[in-house]
């Protein structure tokens, strides 16, 4: 179906909900009651699958079968079986993607990995911005290798003209953390390309909500996290796109066992394993390789296209329903407003950011906040109603209107924003 964009009253929300054909995925997840989450772009809700897959493992596998399995329950091969259920995510061969270690450390294998296929070439090109772990593994990387790279930040608008011949990667992440603008990733992609560049591609904010093809679009790297649309538990495992025309080319900055090409031989020198295995390093974390496969099983059979109309569609309502319903209370809109531009969250910018959304969340509407002004909001297709877009901004109306977030318990700052 097509779905809805910016709607004006709960009744017609309600209808997009009767006709909506991922309607049923809702009851895979458990929902707190009276809670309208739109955080799963930070944390994915859990799916009801999840805790009895850990604890089969638990209780099962490693507490009967013990170190057998490995073999009887296949734990050597989770990694690249759950890749290979990522891969169909985000337009990738199932040989192109495996999962392994966290978000920054893959990040800095395969920044460095791919300096390797660009000997000569010391520029690494990114934006002012970018999710700060993407900025201070860059960072790292250029201080670890020193005189050999530069690390070159260039706005969003000069970027495309600063990719030249000296540029060895072009490192982005593909819908911005805080804004959602979406870079237009075959574009870009290209113009590394004519350059003789490589293009590295994180999808910590893409995957599992957008329809990606990385294929398609040339990519040649590119990672994400496990626990935001894949809704694969907190701190979940990372995953990892290797395109075949470079996988065994590139040299593998963090040459650990698994990554071997016989581990079990046992040999002193390390060998590179052929494919996508090389980007292996340590053991795998079975406990959560289990909570995230779980998650990503939840997207088998569903249309990622569907997926990704649905949740512009959210957030075309979203915003149509701020600005219409809370159009005197300051708000700035810091998403693009063209959902083709867009991730599937949206952001406003309020100078009383913190303190609104913690009152919301006491409300039982939860969002997050990005300094120093930003109110983010996620919409999730898997388990988001149109409705719930509806109460969400009526309850925002209301902590406006009563000017209860003006309450000091609410401007005291937690660790986690």
């Amino acid at each position: 179906m097509a779905y809805m964009g910016a709607t004006h009253t709960r009744a017609d929300l309600a209808a997009a909900d009767v006709g909506d054909a991922l309607a049923g995925v809702r009851e895979r997840f458990i929902l707190p009651e009276g809670v309208i989450y739109l955080d799963g772009n930070s944390l994915g809700a859990l799916p009801r699958a999840t805790a009895a897959r850990v604890q089969d493992l638990v209780v099962r596998q490693w507490g009967r079968d013990l170190i057998r399995s490995w073999n009887s329950h296949d734990w050597i091969g989770a990694p690249a079986r759950i890749g290979g259920k990522i891969a169909p995510l985000i337009g990738a061969g199932a040989d192109e993607v495996i999962v392994a270690d966290s978000t920054s450390v893959n990040l800095f294998k395969l920044v460095t990995g791919a300096l390797s296929l660009r000997p000569g070439r010391r520029v690494i090109l990114t934006e002012p911005g970018n999710f700060p772990t993407d900025l201070y593994i860059l960072q790292g990387v250029s201080d670890l290798l020193g005189e050999r790279v530069e690390l070159r930040v260039r706005s969003r608008e000069a970027l495309p003209d600063a990719i030249d011949d000296d540029t060895a990667a072009v490192v982005l992440t593909h819908v911005h953390y805080k804004t959602a603008e979406r870079w237009p990733m075959a574009a870009i992609t290209a113009r590394a390309h004519a350059h003789g560049a490589l293009a590295v591609w994180d999808l910590s904010h893409s995957a599992g909500a957008l329809a990606l093809d990385l294929n398609r679009d040339g990519a040649d790297i590119a990672l994400g996290c496990g626990y935001k649309y894949l809704n694969g538990g907190p701190g979940a495992p990372s995953f990892v796109f290797v395109a075949r025309r470079w996988q065994d080319r590139m040299a593998p900055p963090l040459s650990g066992w698994m990554g071997h090409a016989d581990p079990f031989g046992f040999g002193d020198d390390y060998r590179p394993a052929s494919g996508i295995r090389r980007q292996l390093c340590g053991t795998p974390a079975m406990l959560g390789l289990a909570a995230l496969e779980a998650g990503v099983d939840e997207f088998g059979g569903l249309d990622m296209a569907q997926v990704e109309a649905k949740g512009l569609a959210l957030g075309d309502a979203f915003i149509a329903l701020v600005e219409a319903r809370c159009a005197d209370a300051g708000w700035q809109l810091a998403s693009p407003r063209a959902s083709a531009a867009r991730g599937s969250h949206v952001s406003f910018r309020h100078p009383d950011g913190y303190p609104i959304m913690q009152a919301l969340i006491a409300r039982g509407v939860i969002g997050d906040f990005r300094a120093p002004d930003i109110l983010r909001f996620g919409f999730t297709p898997l388990y988001l109603r149109f409705v719930d877009i509806w109460d969400a901004v009526e309850t925002l109306r209301a902590v406006i209107d009563t000017g209860e977030y003006r309450d000091p318990r609410f401007s005291a700052r937690a660790t986690v924003t």
